[in-house]
């Protein structure tokens, strides 16, 4: 993946190198004075092609890769630790996703002087759990919950998070389930970008689904581009192993359940910011800023003219922009 101003590189990894990296990785406790921040050379490879290792542009950085295991998955972790933090950013990806596309935004938060924290969701990236599959998007609420337990005692606070689609529902989902209701919300700010509710034709799409569901227990993928990057798309679709090339109905018919609990859950004062753009063909965004404008009574938005739906991969020219927005 592309280091600030590079173009994505063509498949330098495979398959068998990415399994040796999710096999060794070593229990995180989430304190740099126990965890190792050494590499092995399979691991240096994976930073190199996903363009993690930020210690050539951020000086006095120490990162820390391992895994950590909750409710049942063993879950891929990364941690970035400046020198002197202002505080912690959560980052918390996409469907299909994984920490190694949001090279970017981690960049760009530890420019701004905070830690950051960021796992592969349960069934992605180097992650545990049936692929790309889930459920419930309660299991993903629930892992993100035992995520900032672990990290109480080591990381800096103030805490913030961000999430990029089905990252920025579970983190709608955290919110609007927190305490008395489930969950302690311990998070100062959130931001989600192309927060997902209604996917792009959703009346089309459910009805597709209750006539397929009883046949099959999967349907392939299309990749589409989702950024104006097209270097990016290419990258996605061409190199990058971690990618699946299915869709589970198990999963549909998680995103269905929220879809409708969305509705149910109670209204909320906390103060969100939603980033959203304008050329989005993923996600129903005029539906989902409607439905959260209703659920949100503190809520700001900002509209990026000519972005698509995957906002930490667009062009430079838009990603600085949306990048302006989480300052």
């Amino acid at each position: 993946m592309r280091m600030s101003g590079e173009p994505f590189k063509e498949m330098s990894i495979n398959a068998e190198l990415l399994e040796c990296v999710r096999r060794d990785l070593q229990l995180m406790a989430f304190d740099p004075s126990r965890d190792s921040a050494e590499r092995t050379s399979e691991e240096l490879q994976y930073l190199k092609h996903y363009g993690l290792d930020m210690s050539a542009e951020v000086a006095g950085i120490d990162h820390y890769l391992g895994f950590f295991s909750v409710r049942g998955f063993r879950l891929a972790a990364h941690y970035w630790m400046p020198e002197n933090p202002r505080g912690t950013y959560f980052v918390v990806h996409g469907y299909f996703d994984h920490v190694g596309l949001y090279g970017h935004l981690i960049r760009h938060l530890l420019q701004l002087g905070y830690a950051v924290v960021a796992f592969d969701l349960p069934g992605h990236g180097l992650s545990g759990g049936e692929r790309v599959s889930i459920e419930s998007f309660d299991h993903y609420v629930d892992v993100f919950s035992d995520l900032l337990h672990s990290c109480e005692m080591n990381m800096p606070k103030p805490w913030k998070a961000v999430g990029q689609s089905t990252g920025g529902a579970i983190l709608l989902k955290y919110i609007l389930a927190a305490k008395p209701h489930h969950y302690e919300n311990d998070l100062t700010e959130i931001t989600v970008l192309a927060p997902l509710i209604h996917p792009w034709g959703w009346k089309k799409s459910i009805h597709t689904y209750k006539f397929l569901h009883r046949f099959l227990s999967k349907i392939k993928r299309k990749f589409r581009a989702n950024t104006a990057d097209e270097v990016f798309n290419k990258f996605l679709e061409n190199s990058d192993p971690l990618q699946a090339d299915c869709i589970p109905m198990e999963w549909l018919a998680s995103m269905k359940r929220w879809t409708e609990e969305f509705v149910a859950l109670p209204p909320s004062d906390y103060p969100l910011l939603v980033v959203q753009g304008d050329k989005d063909r993923t996600v129903d965004w005029q539906y989902n800023i409607n439905e959260l404008s209703r659920k949100f009574s503190c809520l700001e938005l900002d509209i990026v003219a000519g972005a698509q739906h995957h906002l930490v991969n667009e062009v430079p020219s838009l990603r600085d922009k949306i990048f302006s927005k989480i300052n």
